[in-house]
């Protein structure tokens, strides 16, 4: 198990498989280890990865400071483990909350980042949200699975601010392209691998500045792969176009038939779309 120290001292894990030029990867949860990357659908055929345990989760050491949780507080952790791994730039891939993180990075660091990936990423950095009513729309396209009706309508009232532990649970399906056991025991893995304190301090107040992240964005030289999944109402693919719209040399790939994970969910074309967009020559 290779550990590295932050600058303030916090011992942090990470977890390597495959070979080949690395791949940092960045987990999201918020705060979650990086057990449920798992191999990010065979990339280890492809890249060294590289997967990060951020502080307070896994392998990693708690910090002494819990309010070194918060996102742009972590940025300095993904600093000292390319300065630990000895890189002059790193390719760097961040899914869900982790994609926060992942631009918070090139946004502070932009000459350390070769190549960007944003896997069904949180668009919270960047202040951008779809309409309530795209996100019902969105929600629309699963009309006829025999669970859509009880979840629509928890979606309408967390919409109308009506949100509880029993809502958010029942909108589950929403995340995954089937909703059935293996996306059910999946979700417990993510839930039991996450640090609900660390979580809580993420996104707190100072964490993001989108204005000044969309411009520093605006100007990254890196190009950028954003994949977002057909049925992934955490970022609906329309908002991911927003998204990509932002990097001045960006792909979307919307894969089909998917949810929140799509490496989990059909490996081969996500494990091929990232391969070939890693292989791209600048």
């Amino acid at each position: 198990m290779p550990f590295y120290p932050a600058h303030d001292g916090t011992r942090l894990a990470y977890h390597v498989s495959g070979d080949g030029d690395p791949l940092i990867c960045l987990p999201g949860g918020p705060m979650q280890d990086s057990a449920y990357l798992g191999d990010l659908g065979g990339l280890p055929a492809h890249r060294r990865l590289i997967l990060m345990d951020p502080r307070g989760t896994g392998d990693s050491d708690k910090p002494g400071d819990p309010g070194t949780y918060r996102c742009d507080r972590l940025v300095a952790d993904v600093e000292a483990l390319r300065e630990h791994l000895g890189l002059d730039r790193i390719d760097l891939l961040g899914h869900s909350a982790g994609a926060n993180l992942a631009v918070l990075y090139a946004a502070r660091h932009p000459h350390r980042v070769a190549r960007l990936l944003l896997i069904a990423p949180s668009t919270k950095a960047v202040d951008l949200e779809p309409a309530p009513q795209a996100r019902l729309e969105a929600a629309r396209l699963r009309a006829g699975e025999p669970w859509f009706p009880e979840a629509f309508a928890a979606l309408e009232r967390i919409q109308a601010g009506e949100a509880t532990a029993e809502t958010w649970a029942a909108v589950d399906p929403f995340v995954f392209g089937r909703w059935d056991e293996a996306a059910r025991e999946f979700l417990a893995l993510c839930d039991r691998h996450r640090n609900g304190e660390a979580a809580a301090v993420f996104g707190a107040q100072g964490a993001y500045d989108p204005a000044a992240i969309r411009a520093a964005l605006a100007g990254l030289g890196a190009p950028v792969l954003l994949v977002a999944g057909e049925f992934d109402l955490n970022t609906i693919p329309a908002v991911a176009a927003e998204y990509a719209a932002i990097f001045p040399d960006a792909e979307l790939v919307v894969q089909q038939g998917v949810g929140h994970f799509p490496w989990h969910e059909d490996a081969a074309p996500f494990a091929a779309t990232v391969a070939a967009f890693l292989a791209r020559t600048r």
